[in-house]
This record gives C-alpha cells, structure tokens and sequence, in this order.
C-alpha cells in the first residue's frame, strides 16, 4: 500500500516540475519587446485622439480603440500560447482554406473608400481579414516547406510555394490591396531564402517576377497605385496631388529633430496636414513628436524583437517551428523597411503598416496571435526534450 500511495506523489511532482520547466521556456524578452512597440502605438493613438479635438477616453476616439484592440490582442496571445503548436501542421490545410474563405468573403460583402472591398464588419468591430491571412500563409508555407526538407534544391518544390502564395495574393489584390499583396510576396521570399531553398532557383523565380511587371503595370494596377508608386521618384512632385502625403511626411519627419516637439506639439499632426497619421503614415507622427531619439527607440526594439523571434526558430527541434519564426521575422522585417521607407520617401508609397505601432485591430491581432504561437513553440520545445 505504501507503494502505493507514493506513486501520485511522484506523480504530481512531475507534473509540477515539468509545468515549470516549460514556462520557464517562455521568452519574456520577446513578449517584453513587443509589449514596449504596442505602447508606442497606443501613444501614437492618444496624441492623435488629442488631434481630433476629443477626449481621448472617450468612446470612438483612436486611443480607446486602440486600447479596445491591445485588449483583444492579449487574448489572441494568451490563447495562441497556451494552443499545442504542433496542431497547427495537421490543421494547415483546414486553415489554408478558411483563410481563403475569408479572403472572398470580403470580396463579397467588404467596404472600403474608393470601391474597395478591404474590411468586414463583425458586430461592432471591423476586421481587415487579409492582416489575418498573413498568419495563416505563414501557417501553411511553413507545413508544406517543413514536409518539402531535404528537397527544397528542386523547383518543384519552390514552384508549389508559389502556387499556395499565389490564390490568396491574387484575392487581396483584387481587393484592391496593393500592399498587403506585397507582403505576401515578402513572406514567401524570406522563408524560401531562410528554409534553403536553391539560391538558383531563386534568383530564376525573381528574375521571373521582374518580367512580369510590366504586364501588371498594364493590365493589373489601377491609376491611383501607379502615382502612389512612382510618387517618390519625382523630382518635382504635385504636392497638391499625388505628392502631397509624402510631402507633409517629410516636413513632418523633418520639424522633429532630435528630441522632437513634445506630445501633442506637432504641427503637422496636431493641424491635421498629415493625412492617416494613425495608420500607414504613423512614424511621421512619431519621427515630429519624438524627434530622432524616438525613432532610435523604435528601430532599436525591432532589432530587439527580430533578434528574440529568430532565436525561438534556431532553438526550435523541428522544421515547422524554425521555418514557422523565419515567416514571422520576414513579415515584421519588410514591412518596417517598407513602411518607414516610404514614410522617408525612399520607397513606394504602398499603405503598409508599421507592426503593432500602426492604429489598426486586425494587423495588432494577427502580429499577437504570431507571438503567441512562437512562445507555444518555445515551451513544447522544451517539453520535448523531458
């Protein structure tokens, strides 16, 4: 009986040591870095709720649904942590097809400005589907090129990550979503690049996407994308017309300094010559407001969160968990050179967000679902090794 009445024991201790051991896996640096951004925006959000002349609290304003989002995020978070990753392999087809669903469905029934069709209204929230999609690319590229390891040499192979990239891309851009599109693209090059895939054969298949941009200049983008691309290039620029964001981003950008005018103290922000200051144009905002030391603080925290993201993929015992950290660390990456390069008028202006600063629930809720998996990845990496 003795005997017995040990075993439970032992096994509770077990239990509540290997519980330990893997939430001591957890990486706080990570969660910490992104947390540090999230607060950025959210002050982003309240000195442009001050712009608007309203109490920032109050309900509608930029920062209360920016706070509404960041709420909504810690959940998504949580959830995703606490979620069995490893559940993501068998379900990436499911998901592949949900994320397509999504896709038409707001094709279907989604607003936008301009004849657009970019956001669904659920209840009292609006959600940009296509910022979810990302996560579930990112899902299923790296299913599909953890099952391809040790073949990623053939073209086959890169060939059929294109072909899964390829509806959802299309599906976006006939939104018209010009730069989350881009994304996708950027995703789809970062996790080829980082799995191994034949340099060869990459350099061929972007040689290829170069050929056919003329026919997507053509035939595919509408005229107001073609001024907002090349925008950056004219040397004397209709700032009255297609000029006129880049512009105001610039002196905006320009005015802050070093240290910048204080919250709230930005001319342009404050005067409302910015436009969507709270979205695509948001480190313009910051860049007038905190000057040159808060851009340094911004870029120092990336560096700081890829930093933590490409740790979880080198740490991780399986290919899905690596490739999974290398598409994260892509799409975070691309869209803050792009973001704040076109805000710097070194890029295209293309209306990507810069990561959990930008105003914007879906992009904050699919960058914390993306977290959560990567810390659900960190402690089953260490459960496996009990």
């Amino acid at each position: 009986m003795g005997v017995i009445r040990a075993e439970p024991a032992r096994v509770t201790d077990w239990a509540a040591k290997s519980v330990g051991a893997a939430w001591r896996a957890f990486d706080l640096q990570l969660t910490t870095y992104a947390a540090l951004l999230v607060a950025i925006g959210l002050v982003m959000a309240y000195t442009n709720s001050v712009e608007d002349g309203t109490v920032p609290l109050s309900a509608g304003t930029t920062f209360s649904r920016g706070l509404m989002w960041a709420g909504i995020a810690v959940v998504v978070f949580v959830l995703t942590t606490v979620f069995d990753y490893h559940w993501l392999k068998t379900l990436a087809w499911p998901l592949y097809g949900f994320q397509l669903g999504l896709l038409v469905l707001t094709l279907a029934i989604g607003d936008g400005v301009g004849g657009s069709a970019r956001w669904v209204a659920v209840g009292p929230l609006t959600f940009q589907f296509s910022e979810i999609a990302k996560i579930l690319m990112i899902i299923v590229l790296a299913s599909y090129l953890a099952s391809r390891e040790g073949k990623l040499d053939s073209l086959a192979s890169i060939i059929g990550a294109c072909l899964l990239v390829g509806p959802p891309l299309i599906l976006v851009m006939l939104q018209p979503d010009l730069g989350t599109s881009l994304v996708f693209g950027g995703i789809l090059a970062g996790m080829l690049w980082m799995s191994g895939a034949s340099l060869r054969w990459l350099v061929l298949l972007g040689v290829g996407v170069l050929a056919m941009i003329p026919i997507a200049w053509t035939y595919i983008l509408r005229d107001y994308q073609k001024e907002r691309l090349t925008s950056f290039l004219d040397t004397n620029p209709d700032i009255q017309g297609a000029g006129y964001q880049l512009h105001q981003a610039q002196i905006a950008v320009g005015s802050g300094g070093i240290v910048g005018k204080g919250l709230t103290n930005g001319t342009q922000t404050q005067g409302d010559f910015l436009p969507v200051q709270a979205t695509d144009f948001v480190f313009a905002t910051l860049a007038e407001e905190l000057g040159f030391i808060g851009g340094v603080v911004l870029f120092t925290l990336f560096v700081l969160l890829l930093w933590r993201v490409l740790v979880t993929g080198w740490r991780s015992r399986d290919a899905f968990g690596t490739l999974f950290a290398a598409g994260v660390a892509s799409m975070i990456l691309f869209q803050l050179v792009v973001n704040v390069g076109m805000v710097l008028g070194i890029m295209p202006i293309t209306g990507i967000p810069l990561p959990f600063v930008t105003h914007g629930g879906a992009s904050l809720v699919s960058m914390a679902a993306g977290l959560g998996i990567l810390q659900s990845i960190n402690i089953r990496q260490t459960r496996a090794a009990w």
